[in-house]
């Protein structure tokens, strides 16, 4: 019998890490970059694969020790190597494969490729977070984002946790929903992110069945660990006006909901200096008033965002399933204020009309929206988003991305601000621009770009015809 020690390898800087989950048991016939057990720190979760194929003899670890770099983790019998193949060939997921499905939900400020970690409203990862290591290497740990919170209760984290990788475990904390409560459609019953968005929305749609039988309802809190919305008699605090939300407010209302709940939201913010394009606005705005054409600042944005998703095309995408679908068309929608609520028309082939060709388009539609005369299909088919308050005011705000866009455009309204030109203080007329952006296709440093992309485009619109 070929005896062979189990030890930790070398897991970076974690030191004193807790073991959340053990993963295996004596007995069980091992194969190489199997999982044995599940540490996590403050920073991040990973799982330490088996160095050496065969059946585990015993096992050194439980939940709740901290090891480190070297700590043994059991024995092996390295001469139950026919098992341990045979195990293999069963569909257990190696490390490699494990880091890919977490990758999607690592955070963007970190270098490495797990960095890409989503309705429109009239309206970021954490430094220090560790980095994935080389993927390739058979001793490498798994390694995910985790929320520092989590690290306080490990110590009374159950043995018998369903079977999830660390990063399903962190964005079912992320939507407080309990694993126990969902069934996984992975191999051994594991549990995949796809089957927590399942669950979510089975019980935001009152479908899902709670342990006891009864239908989870959206508002109920049944099933996300959330508290049961306040129910409270308004009238005995004084006199009260109820009125039934429109049509347009419910529908708008749960996508809304679904949209901030489903999509890991992170909005950059920046300004543009528009000066010379406002000059040239009121300009043509005089040339054709005869015309009774007036242009707006919107025609100029959506001129402007269709050049930057150009140049960042992962933008101009949208999530299927485990599919990034890239479009190499340009329909934008935006966000009309209407006395029933917030609707989103689309303007279809923005890069083939011109500036005047777009504020015609836009303002018929907007006219429609108010009357209440758009048809589906002119609400449908959107790349991108713009949602503009610069009429009402504002600086920056957080607009909600319009599944199943990736990003919108929020602009506030612009004022003049005293702007130094390398001698001197100038006045110039500046936009707020607010980009909010689906964290699981786009990271920070690719949002700050698109948008400091925008600001130069606007600054100077003969850049368009470049």
């Amino acid at each position: 019998m070929a005896q062979i020690e189990i030890k930790v390898p070398d897991i970076g800087d974690f030191k004193e890490v807790e073991v959340i989950e053990v993963l295996v048991s004596p007995g069980d016939v091992l194969s190489v970059e199997q999982s044995l057990i599940t540490v996590e720190s403050d920073k991040a979760s990973m799982e330490i694969p088996c160095s050496h194929a065969g059946k585990l003899i015993s096992l050194a670890v439980k939940v709740g020790d901290k090891v480190s770099e070297g700590t043994v983790l059991g024995v092996v019998d390295a001469d139950a190597q026919e098992g341990a193949k045979e195990m293999g060939a069963e569909g257990v997921k190696s490390p490699t494969e494990e880091a890919v499905s977490a990758a999607s939900f690592a955070s963007a400020d970190t270098p490495s490729s797990a960095e890409k970690s989503t309705s429109s409203e009239a309206v970021s990862a954490p430094a220090g977070t560790a980095p994935l290591p080389t993927l390739a290497t058979a001793s490498a740990p798994t390694v995910v984002a985790a929320s520092a919170s989590s690290a306080s209760g490990s110590s009374n984290i159950p043995t018998n946790l369903p079977h999830a990788s660390p990063s399903v475990r962190k964005f079912a904390r992320e939507l407080g929903v309990d694993l126990n409560q969902v069934k996984g459609s992975g191999p051994k019953g594991r549990i995949t992110q796809l089957d927590v968005q399942g669950y979510v929305k089975s019980v935001m749609s009152g479908t899902n069945a709670s342990p006891s039988g009864q239908a989870a309802s959206a508002g109920s809190g049944v099933g996300l660990d959330l508290l049961p919305w306040p129910q409270v008699d308004f009238a005995k605090f004084g006199p009260i006006d109820p009125k039934p939300l429109s049509r347009i407010k419910k529908i708008s209302g749960a996508n809304l909901h679904r949209n901030w709940v489903m999509i890991p939201h992170v909005t950059n913010n920046d300004e543009a200096d528009i000066t010379d394009l406002e000059a040239l606005r009121v300009q043509l705005n005089k040339e054709n008033e005869k015309a009774g054409i007036k242009l707006t600042m919107l025609a100029f944005l959506m001129k402007a965002v269709v050049a930057a998703l150009r140049k960042f095309p992962e933008f101009n995408a949208s999530i299927d399933g485990e599919t990034l679908v890239l479009k190499k068309y340009f329909h934008i929608g935006f966000a009309a204020d209407t006395p029933n609520g917030l609707v989103v028309p689309v303007v279809r082939d923005v890069d083939q009309k011109g500036v005047m060709d777009l504020a015609t388009e836009t303002s018929e539609m907007a006219k429609r929206a108010r009357e209440g005369k758009l048809s589906p299909s002119e609400m449908q088919g959107g790349c991108f988003s713009i949602s503009s308050l610069g009429g009402i005011g504002g600086t920056h705000f957080t607009p909600i991305i319009n599944a199943p866009e990736v990003a919108i455009l929020g602009v506030s309204k612009s004022a003049m601000k005293p702007v130094w030109n390398g001698k001197e203080f100038v006045p110039r007329l500046t936009l707020p621009l607010s980009l909010s952006y689906d964290h699981r296709v786009i990271d920070g440093a690719a949002a700050a770009r698109f948008n400091a992309y925008l600001g130069q485009l606007l600054s100077d619109f003969r850049r368009i015809a470049l």
